[in-house]
């Protein structure tokens, strides 16, 4: 392996660092975008259970809000039960513009990289065409020197094409992953409002 980087010359340490990043914001997103962090089974259940039961006090909000993303919206809306609907509502969608932003964390990041490694691989590739052109002279090309550029062309261009092409999928997973749980916890939320105001039984 050290040798293929060696063959590659000095455009591979960009790309190097690039895949080390992917690797770290794909490993986190996977733990942080689990369905038990984020939408604990039966918590609407629960809050909706205690309201109804009288038993949402301060400190119950507090640990609801500390408990999960989809906590802090259900505790956001409860901490406003005695204001009207449509202030309930604006509260929700208020905690819910918070957790979307929460849980789009380093997305960006890792759509960069997947959008930029294979510029970076064709940076390498140039380099390496830089290096055979460099190699020829009147008296004729240097092997040597023409394997090296030859080398920082193909290794550079696939080792981009190799970190782009997992970080464009869990990019794109972890996209589809965050949007699907925003539209359930927008459905749970409204159907906290609902309860509350009286529009649903449960």
């Amino acid at each position: 392996m050290f040798s293929i980087i060696l063959a590659a010359g000095w455009p591979i340490w960009p790309l190097l660092f690039a895949s080390i990043v992917a690797v770290a914001l794909i490993i986190e997103r996977l733990i942080a975008l689990r369905r038990s962090k984020i939408m604990p089974d039966g918590l609407l259940q629960q809050a909706v259970g205690e309201y109804r039961q009288g038993k949402i006090n301060k400190e119950k909000l507090d640990a609801l809000e500390n408990d999960s993303p989809l906590g802090r919206i259900l505790a956001a809306g409860l901490r406003n039960v005695k204001s009207p609907r449509e202030v309930m509502r604006e509260s929700v969608e208020e905690a819910g513009n918070m957790v979307a932003h929460e849980l789009e964390r380093y997305l960006t990041t890792l759509g960069t990289i997947a959008s930029i490694s294979p510029l970076m691989g064709l940076f390498g590739t140039v380099v390496g065409m830089i290096e055979i052109f460099g190699s020829q002279a009147p008296t004729g090309s240097n092997p040597a020197q023409l394997a090296h550029g030859i080398s920082i062309a193909l290794y550079n261009t696939g080792f981009g094409l190799v970190i782009a092409i997992p970080s464009m999928i869990f990019w794109r997973h972890f996209r589809g992953q965050v949007n699907g749980y925003l539209v359930e916890m927008q459905q749970q939320a409204l159907r906290l409002v609902e309860v509350i105001h009286g529009e649903r039984k449960g």
